[in-house]
Parts: structure tokens; C-alpha cells; sequence
């Protein structure tokens, strides 16, 4: 880039120029920066990009040139095809990957060769597909604030695209202008610019974000690949898998407690009962069957016990994040279930999955019964199991025989099972500790190994060992995957769960109880609240909002928005009649005030209103004493402004000219002007004159400038 500058001019087509670079490396940053932000990108890529688009900042602060050839180009630009197919199948397999991959490559290399207008628009449109690929990837909160600074600089870029374009294909070139400080101006009337066509799309956007209903997320979603959520609580689940889920704090989902606003609830959301262990995984082996909608629009969740369970019915909200997982996490003893789901299964344990492959599981409603079993031990409750509970809960690999010897030593003093079950529940939580570090390779007994050599785990080792000991000694088990816990927001009140809170625990089946709950895990200390830890609050609020209000807008937040807008306009339209009422009787007691206080002195009120109105007179004519003086200043001084000078005082010498009869017509111009007097001394001066004068107006030329008042003193003179 060639800039034509002469003791600070500057010529307005190389600002543009330059601006236009620095406009486009910008959307380039900005729409990778959105990308590398949802956390999606393996550290290579993000390090390799980022790497080329710091050194792409540095050679243009440095204002130097790098451009491949074209020959480099269309060989490198081959190259990502082959790439792309390769990655596709052997390296990320993945098709969102693979296309992030492509869309990087091909971005890097037409950003170290772009030359020609297509160039710029291709980049320009790789940093949108960026942002559309983030879309895909990410449904946080942080993506709002990306885009609105990716709209800012796109606004700005395609400004100056435009303006490069009409100045490069105009038909009609003009000559280059020279304007001093150009870069500053014009910096300063993108900075004027840019944000005020920003909040007008935003507005715009806005208005039709808010009638226009959208339906679930999720159409990309089958190829954004897999994740330790899905795999942890999938219908086979190998063992160790919660506690690679319980290394993240990432936020898994938002539940809320109609008439809760205390946090005044300690729960655990099942997720899956697992019933078939092989000695390294636990797997399940029932049959699901697809659930019925009711007539209200709910589904009824079936029970094998008895549906007479006396508790508390609590209906709450569950908001999850995408996990690509098929699994409803509900509390225990759910009753109703209500979403946007069109098919829906049970497998008889209370555990509930979606079939509807259109409808992700995000946002759904249910009710469940929160019982308090009586853990009282009876004699009598040994009495035997039904056919199915022994059937599908008594199964065990072959095991450690030390094992079984473990848990009949705990369980000797007892007999009841209720009894039983507590005295392995408590062993376990006096006896081992608890730790998410474990060896990078699995033992081939990992009960075994847990109990008897490392005797430290997550909470899938110690409800696992758990269940493993009482079928030992022929109670019938079950392993539960879910969550527990989580942190209140009193700011929105909800209960916040991560994927650290993911849980694992024992369910045992007790005659005459039913399925009981025991979870044999230490307790964790709790950790103290932090500012920290509130700031973190504050943004999972935001990101709730962002959630609730963008991303899973429908109809019913629609509706729910014009009622609230509708109630709002009725009590805003009787709060603004009040509000007039009121102010109607206040302006009433002042003008009665005021005319008592002017009645006794009219003449110092005269004076009063006879000042404001000089101040009001002198307010509005400032700016154009500003100006006339701006001008006055500039037609002493041409020195300062060649180009206004020359055209303010061409004027005074027209006005001059048309006082003698010589009026210069709007379709002349000042050679046909200069050539049309008759006079031919004044026509020789005026010619001069408009010599000068072109010169200054279209060169910039100081000299010329300055010569004009002298010219114009001859003409006045002349006769």
C-alpha cells in the first residue's frame, strides 16, 4: 500500500485503504475469538490460528507486506481439500470438526493472499461461518457479547468496503484531495458512525426476535459429537465414568422448586438405574416401553409399586443444557412429566428417556412425590422378595470370594436387611476415603482392588462396592446415576448443578419398604462462599436469562411476554393517569403561588423574563457567531485552510462583481465567467483571480492561497 502524505496530509483513499485492513483483520479475530470461546477447538488449532493472527496483527502495526503467490495459494489451497477428507474420517470424525478445520485453512490462506475485492469478500465470509459455527457449538451467555463486537466491527468493515469499491470503480476519477490529519477524521466518523448503525440493528433484530416464536434447538446437534454426560449416563456405563464427569464445574442445568426460595431442599435428580453388573460395567437390561400422553398434555409415569405412596408432591422445573443425552433427571418417585417431547419411554424404574429425535432434552416440567421412608427395623421385613426382585437384582459376575466374606463379617450383629444395608452403608464411609485421582489404567477386579488394595475412590467405587456386598449376602441392589446437591442462586432461585455434582448411590430393596435409598460416599467439606464464588452467581444468572429468554424462546415465552407487556401497559396507563392527576393539581397550586408572588412586583418579573430571553437570544446565535468568526479567521488567514479560503473568498469577489453588473450564472463556470466580462482590464484581474483560485480549492496550495486577498483588493479598486 502506497500512502501519498506531506507534513501530515494524507490522501483519504490510503486512510480508507488502511482502515479497511485493519476493519477486516479485526472481523477475522473477532469471529475466531467467538469460535475459540465456546471451549469446542482441540489446543493445537486454537494455538496454530492464533499464532498466525498475531503475527497478521504484526505485520500490519508495522505497516509491511507478506502475500503468498498465486501458485502457493492454489497449492495450499488443494492441500485443505485433501485434509478436510482426511480429517473427516481418520483424524477429528466428526462433520462440525471437520468443517471448523477447513473453514480455519482456507481462512489463514486467503488472509496472507488477498489482493482483490472476492479476496475480501471470502474472508469476510469465513468469519460469519465462524460465528455461525460458535451458533452451533455453544449456547452460553458469552456468545451474546462476542457477536455484538463481531456486529460492531463487521458494520465498520463493510463501510469501508464500500467505500474502497465506489472509489476504485468510479467512472469518473477525480483527483485525489489531500486532507490533513485524515486518518484522525476519519477514525473519528467511523467511531460516530458504526454504533449508531449497530443499536439500529440490534433494535431492529430485536423486535423481530421478540414476534417471532422459534421452536427446541438441535438440528446440528447429531454432529457436534459425544461427551463424558452422554457416556455416563447412557444404558451401558463403564465403571469410573462419574468420576471423570465430577473433574468439571462446567453447569449442567438450572432446577427450580415452585414455593422455594430459600433453597431449602437437599435432592438427588435420578438419571439411570443401573441393574446388570459384569465386574467392570454396569449396564441395563429391561425392556423400556413408550409412555402415554394424558389429556392434559402430560405424561403419565408408570410405577411398580403402588401408586398410594404418601409424601409431599413437589412440582418443579428442570432448564439442561445440551448434553446429547436421551435421559429425563427427575426427582424420586416421579408422578408427570411435561415438555415439548412427542415420545417419550420408561423402563419401569422410574427412569424416563426421550425417543423424539427432533426435541432435545432442554426444558421440561414434573411432579414427583418426596416420601420419608420409616427406617425402622422390623423382624418381620424378612420375608421374602417378589419373583422379578430377585430375578433381575440378586445377578453378580464371578467375584473376589473375600468380598462376600467382607460383608457377612459387617453384617453379623444384624439380621434384619434394613439393618444390613446400613451396617455396609456406614462401614464404608468410616472405612475408605475419598479421592478423583485414580490410576490412568483400570484393574481387572476394580471392586476388589477398591476394597482390598487402594481402599480410595469416587462415589461409583463405594455405591458399587455397595451393591456388590448386599446382593453377597442376598439383598437385592441397584446402582443409581444422577446428581446431587448443587449451589442455590438466591437471585433467580434456582439450584445450579454442575458436572462435578454428578453422583453415584445404592438403592435396596427392603420387604414391607420397597426401593430405599443409601449412599455409602463420605461427605465432602463444604467450601466456603467466596466473592468469587458470588460473581460466578451473577453470571449464571445472566446466562439463565440468555437461556431462557433467546435460546429456548417459543411461543409459550411469547405468550407469556404479551401478557406480562398487556398487565404491565394497564397498570403504566393507571399509574400515568394518577401521576397527571397529580401533577395537574401541583402545577394548579404553583401558578396560584406564582401569581401572588408577581402581583406585588411586575416590573422585577419584566426584567427577569427580559434577561432569559437575552441569554435564550445569545444561546442560539453562538454557533453562528462560531462560525462567522471560524470564517473570518480563515479569510485573514488562507494559510490555515487553503481550500476554504480560496472558496469563501471567490464568494466575496462574486458579490463584489455582482454590485458592478457582472453577475455570474448558476450554469457558468469560472473560466466562461471570468471569459464572458467585457471589461478587459477586469476581466484580465478576474481571470488572474480564478487562476489563483482553482489552484488553492482543488491543490491545497498555500501560495495560491495567499495571493488571493491581493488580487481581490485590485479588483475592488479597478473602475
Amino acid at each position: 500500500m502506497t500512502e501519498n502524505h506531506q507534513g501530515g496530509e494524507f490522501t483519504l483513499s490510503a486512510a480508507i485503504r488502511r482502515y479497511f485492513d485493519v476493519g477486516l483483520y479485526l472481523l477475522i479475530f473477532t469471529g475466531f475469538g467467538t469460535l475459540a470461546s465456546t471451549g469446542r477447538l482441540d489446543f493445537s488449532t486454537v494455538l496454530l490460528v492464533t499464532a498466525a493472527l498475531l503475527f497478521r496483527g504484526y505485520v500490519l502495526a508495522r505497516r509491511r507486506t507478506v502475500l503468498l503467490s498465486e501458485r502457493w495459494t492454489n497449492l495450499l489451497t488443494i492441500a485443505c481439500v485433501g485434509f478436510y477428507i482426511a480429517d473427516e474420517f481418520v483424524i477429528s470424525k466428526t462433520f462440525i470438526g471437520a468443517i471448523v478445520h477447513l473453514v480455519l485453512l482456507v481462512m489463514l490462506i486467503r488472509l496472507f493472499s488477498a489482493q482483490r475485492d472476492r479476496d475480501h469478500y471470502l474472508l469476510a465470509a469465513l468469519a460469519f461461518v465462524m460465528v455461525l459455527a460458535a451458533a452451533v457449538l455453544t449456547v452460553d451467555s458469552t456468545f451474546l457479547f462476542a457477536l455484538a463486537g463481531f456486529v460492531l466491527v463487521g458494520v465498520a468493515t463493510f463501510v469501508l468496503m464500500e467505500m474502497l469499491h465506489a472509489a476504485r470503480h468510479s467512472p469518473v476519477q477525480a483527483r485525489e484531495p489531500s486532507v490533513h490529519h485524515a486518518y484522525r477524521k476519519l477514525s473519528f466518523a467511523i467511531a460516530a458512525v458504526a454504533p449508531m448503525l449497530l443499536v439500529f440493528i440490534f433494535v431492529l433484530a430485536g423486535m423481530i426476535f421478540f414476534i417471532l416464536p422459534r421452536v427446541s434447538a438441535g438440528y446440528m446437534s447429531a454432529y457436534t459429537g459425544g461427551n463424558d454426560l452422554a457416556s455416563g449416563f447412557s444404558d451401558r456405563v463403564e465403571l469410573g465414568s462419574i468420576g471423570q464427569i465430577q473433574k468439571s464445574k462446567t453447569v449442567v442445568m438450572h432446577v427450580q422448586i415452585d414455593g422455594d426460595s430459600a433453597g431449602a431442599y437437599q435432592f438427588k435428580l435420578r438419571g439411570v438405574t443401573l441393574n446388570h453388573f459384569d465386574g467392570r460395567r454396569w449396564s441395563i437390561t429391561r425392556d423400556k416401553t413408550l409412555l402415554m400422553r394424558g389429556h392434559d398434555g402430560s405424561f403419565n409415569l408408570q410405577r411398580q409399586e403402588s401408586s398410594s405412596e404418601k409424601g409431599r408432591l413437589l412440582h418443579y422445573r428442570v432448564a439442561m443444557e445440551p448434553l446429547l443425552s436421551d435421559v429425563f433427571f427427575l426427582l424420586a418417585t416421579p408422578r408427570t412429566l411435561q415438555g415439548n417431547y412427542r415420545t417419550l419411554a420408561e423402563d419401569g424404574e422410574e427412569d424416563v428417556f426421550d425417543l423424539d429425535s427432533e426435541h432435545p432434552v432442554t426444558r421440561y416440567e414434573a411432579d414427583s412425590i418426596i416420601r420419608t421412608p420409616l427406617r425402622k427395623s422390623l423382624q418381620e421385613e424378612n420375608s421374602g422378595h417378589a419373583p422379578e426382585i430377585s430375578k433381575q437384582y440378586f445377578q453378580l459376575p464371578p467375584l473376589d470370594p473375600r468380598i462376600q466374606k467382607l460383608a457377612l463379617q459387617i453384617t453379623g450383629p444384624v439380621s434384619a436387611p434394613l439393618d444390613k444395608a446400613s451396617a455396609v452403608e456406614t462401614y464404608l464411609r468410616m472405612h475408605y476415603g475419598y479421592t478423583l485421582q485414580l490410576p490412568q489404567q483400570a484393574s481387572q477386579d476394580p471392586i476388589g482392588d477398591f476394597l482390598f488394595a487402594r481402599k480410595e475412590g469416587h462415589c461409583e467405587y463405594f455405591a458399587s462396592a455397595m451393591a456388590v456386598m448386599l446382593r453377597s449376602i442376598g439383598i437385592p441392589s441397584r446402582l443409581v446415576n444422577g446428581f446431587s446437591g448443587g449451589e442455590f442462586n438466591d437471585l433467580t432461585s434456582h439450584y445450579v448443578i454442575r458436572e462435578s455434582d454428578a453422583h453415584s448411590w445404592v438403592e435396596a430393596h427392603i420387604p414391607g419398604q420397597g426401593w430405599m435409598e443409601f449412599d455409602p460416599t463420605p461427605s465432602a467439606a463444604v467450601q466456603p462462599h467466596s466473592r468469587w464464588g458470588r460473581f460466578l452467581l451473577y453470571m449464571d444468572a445472566m446466562s439463565s436469562f440468555w437461556r431462557d429468554w433467546v435460546i429456548n424462546y417459543d411461543l409459550g415465552h411469547q405468550l407469556r411476554l404479551t401478557q406480562d407487556a398487556s398487565r404491565g401497559s394497564r397498570e403504566l396507563v393507571s399509574h400515568a393517569q394518577s401521576w397527571t392527576i397529580g401533577k395537574y393539581e401541583q402545577t394548579l397550586a404553583w401558578a396560584r403561588r406564582v401569581q401572588g408572588r408577581i402581583g406585588g412586583s411586575a416590573v422585577k418579573w419584566v426584567l427577569r423574563a427580559f434577561v432569559a430571553l437575552l441569554i435564550l437570544l445569545c444561546a442560539a446565535t453562538t454557533p453562528r457567531l462560531l462560525a462567522f468568526t471560524r470564517r473570518l479567521q480563515i479569510v485573514r488567514r488562507p494559510g490555515k485552510a487553503p481550500q476554504v479560503a480560496a472558496s469563501l473568498w471567490y464568494q466575496k469577489m462574486l458579490g463584489t462583481l455582482a454590485r458592478r453588473g457582472w453577475k455570474k450564472l448558476p450554469a457558468q463556470t469560472p473560466e466562461e465567467f471570468a471569459s464572458a466580462i467585457r471589461d478587459e482590464q477586469l476581466k484580465k484581474q478576474v481571470t488572474s483571480f480564478t487562476e489563483h483560485y482553482e489552484n488553492a480549492r482543488f491543490g491545497g496550495s498555500v501560495d495560491e492561497a495567499s495571493r488571493l486577498p491581493e488580487i481581490y483588493e485590485e479588483i475592488k479598486q479597478a473602475r
